[in-house]
This record gives structure tokens, C-alpha cells and sequence, in this order.
């Protein structure tokens, strides 16, 4: 492990710099400055260059193999991280066993997937290097202000579940996703149908005409996401989608400071069955879609094949909050970038009860006022 550390500082006060997704800059709280991502990178490259070519060649020895079968996804893209791995921080969570990273400067002091109080610090090493990443675009305060209005109107919330302190433990991390791209094609039967009604007399006459319908065609996909996180759950995940690609910028740790990032602990091979099944739904769903006039319309066969392309990795931003009411794990996930939110929320039995009682209670009289007077 190499000793030397590099920081992102500012060139001005030598400040730390972190990253502000309303202005897309990095910004120097001591002393006001601001700076083009590519700017500060351009301060680093060379250094960073004459690294790598000390170790690029142990380290592509690490690099994920490719299968001797023509139709598996393809990993032969994705990097080590090199000479930007002297610039991250591990932090290993005593209580979920959630491995995160971040830069040098970044202090964590609670768990975004589990809310415990203390994560240990540790050197970080190993893994691959993303190659792609969406900066945070919704700030911490606008993300405090999105889940207070979630609040609202919940009458049955617990009290303290609305404490002020309680919401200000939101976190920003990168989340880790690998990206698919390929094609599918392939075809699909269905059984169709037609009614119509008409008077004949006295009678009602419905007639239902049945069709059978096919389908063939195909679909070109790019980084269709796979969470690779096994912490995050996959439903509130796909719940925050979609993300803008067209904001997509090449990974560069000039965006992790005052963030947290999630290494990956699920593998391309792991997620396959999932990216298979996202890919394969993708082209049903659209052939589906094409069946149109028919008062009804069932799947009789599907005949789907892939075939896969690259897979790139991604860190995609997620704004988080995890908290615990009664023994249980309650978790708040935002899309950073668009502000979507998803989340579950606890309800009081105190509050439940006494609702319950002040309308059950008029109810009971009006009954039997009722009675009295029948």
C-alpha cells in the first residue's frame, strides 16, 4: 500500500474542496473560492499519470476474465482504481457490515443504511474503479425539505419520528450499479379478444370474437441498471428511477467530497439473473404494447433471447435515512438527482387507537339514538 495521500485543496488557501451539485463546481468554504471539476483535475493529472505507471501493470493482473462464452456480459472495461486509491478512506459499519468509501477529508460518524451512531475507519484498497457517475443535483437542504413534506398529513405518525434532529441525520452516498447494455429480440403469441353486444327481441345478444396474435422484434438497450449494493434494497432502488443519463460524467473522485460512496459487494455474476430478467421484461413490455384493440389480451408463449454487450460500473447519487421505531428498520432512499423519494412510515398505536376511539365513539352514541328512536 502506497503512503502517499492526495487531497482535493484549494489552490488559493489550501482549504479542502467539496463538491456542490446547484453550482456544479467545487467550492472552498474558508475562503469562498470555486473551481471547474476539470480544472482541479488538470492540478493532479500529471501526478496521478506518473503513478499509474508504476502500477498499472501489477494491478491489471486483478481485472475480472472473460468467459469463453461469446453471449456473457462483457467486463472487460472495467478498471482498478490505480493511483486515486491514495485518495479515498474505507469506513466499515461494526453493526450492518456496510463498507463505504470516501475522500480523505470526508468525517462519517453514522451508518446511511443502518443509522448506527459509529462507523470505524480503515485504509481502503482493492476493488474496482467506476467509470462513470452522476453528481448530486438536490442538496441536503432541499432533500431535509422533500422528506418534511413527506411528513405531512400523516396523522398517525409517532411524535418524535418528526424531531428536527432526527431529520437532519439524512446522508448523501453514491450507490454502486452496474450498467448492461446489449439487445434483446424475440417473439410472443397471444390470445385475443372482441365483444360486442346487440337486442335481438328480448334478448341480450353478446358475441365475442377470439383472435390469435403475434408479435416478433427486437430492442437495443444501454446501462440498464442493476443496483450492486446488498444493503440498499432492490424495490426502493428501482422505486427512485429513473436517472438522467445525459448527466453521466467520467468517474473522477472530485465529486466524493462531503459524500460517502458504497463499494459494491454484489458481482456482475450475481447480478446477471436480474439484468437478465430487466433486459428480457424491457422487449416484452414493448411487444406487448404493440396488441391494441382488443377488449382482452393474454401471453399465450414468449420466445426471448439476449445478446449481451458491455458492463459498465456506475455510482449513482441517493440521498438516505435510516431509522428504527419499535425494533424496526425504517428506510428513506431520494434520488439525488431528480428528488424522486420512496420510503415506508411507522405508525403510532397510541395515535391509532385514540383516532379509532373518536370515531367509533359518536358512531356507537348515533346507534343508539337510533335505536331509541325506532
Amino acid at each position: 500500500m502506497r503512503t502517499q495521500i492526495t487531497n482535493y485543496q484549494c489552490p488559493s488557501c489550501t482549504g479542502p474542496l467539496h463538491y456542490v451539485g446547484s453550482s456544479g463546481k467545487l467550492e472552498c468554504d474558508f475562503c469562498g473560492s470555486s473551481y471547474d471539476v476539470a480544472e482541479i483535475e488538470a492540478l493532479y493529472a500529471e501526478k496521478e499519470e506518473k503513478a499509474i505507471e508504476t502500477t498499472l501493470a501489477s494491478e491489471k493482473e486483478n481485472q475480472m476474465g472473460a468467459s469463453s462464452d461469446n453471449n456473457v456480459w462483457d467486463t472487460s472495461d472495467l478498471q482498478e482504481w490505480g493511483a486515486e486509491e491514495d485518495q479515498m478512506q474505507a469506513y466499515s459499519c461494526p453493526s450492518c457490515g456496510a463498507e463505504l468509501i470516501c475522500d480523505k477529508s470526508t468525517a462519517a460518524t453514522s451508518c446511511p443504511y443502518c443509522g448506527n451512531p459509529t462507523v470505524i475507519p480503515g485504509q481502503f484498497s482493492g476493488s474496482l474503479k467506476p467509470d462513470y457517475i452522476i453528481p448530486f443535483k438536490v442538496s441536503k437542504e432541499d432533500a431535509v425539505k422533500a422528506l418534511k413534506e413527506h411528513y405531512k398529513g400523516k396523522i398517525l405518525l409517532p411524535k418524535d419520528f418528526t424531531a428536527e434532529n432526527h431529520i437532519q441525520e439524512i446522508r448523501g452516498i453514491y450507490v454502486p450499479f452496474w450498467l448492461f447494455d446489449g439487445k434483446a429480440e424475440g417473439d410472443a403469441s397471444y390470445k385475443a379478444t372482441r365483444s360486442h353486444s346487440y337486442t335481438s327481441g328480448d334478448y341480450k345478444v353478446t358475441e365475442t370474437e377470439y383472435y390469435d396474435v403475434y408479435r416478433a422484434g427486437f430492442v437495443a438497450f444501454e446501462r440498464v441498471p442493476v443496483d450492486a449494493s446488498s444493503k440498499m434494497p432492490d424495490d426502493h432502488m428501482d422505486s427512485i428511477e429513473p436517472y438522467h443519463y445525459e448527466e453521466l460524467k467520467s468517474f473522477s473522485t472530485a465529486y466524493l467530497p462531503g459524500f460517502l460512496a458504497d463499494k459494491f459487494d454484489v458481482t456482475v455474476e450475481k447480478s446477471i439473473t436480474r439484468a437478465d430478467k430487466r433486459c428480457e421484461g424491457t422487449l416484452s413490455s414493448a411487444l406487448r404494447k404493440t396488441v391494441k384493440n382488443y377488449d382482452t389480451c393474454m401471453v399465450n408463449q414468449e420466445n426471448i433471447h439476449l445478446q449481451r454487450g458491455k458492463v459498465h460500473y456506475a455510482m449513482m447519487p441517493v440521498w438516505m435515512l435510516n431509522t428504527k421505531w419499535k425494533g424496526k428498520d425504517f428506510l428513506f432512499a431520494m434520488n439525488g438527482q431528480t428528488g424522486k423519494l420512496v420510503g415506508d412510515l411507522p405508525i403510532s398505536r397510541g395515535k391509532f387507537w385514540g383516532l379509532f376511539a373518536a370515531i367509533a365513539v359518536p358512531l356507537s352514541v348515533l346507534g343508539s339514538i337510533l335505536l331509541l328512536v325506532l
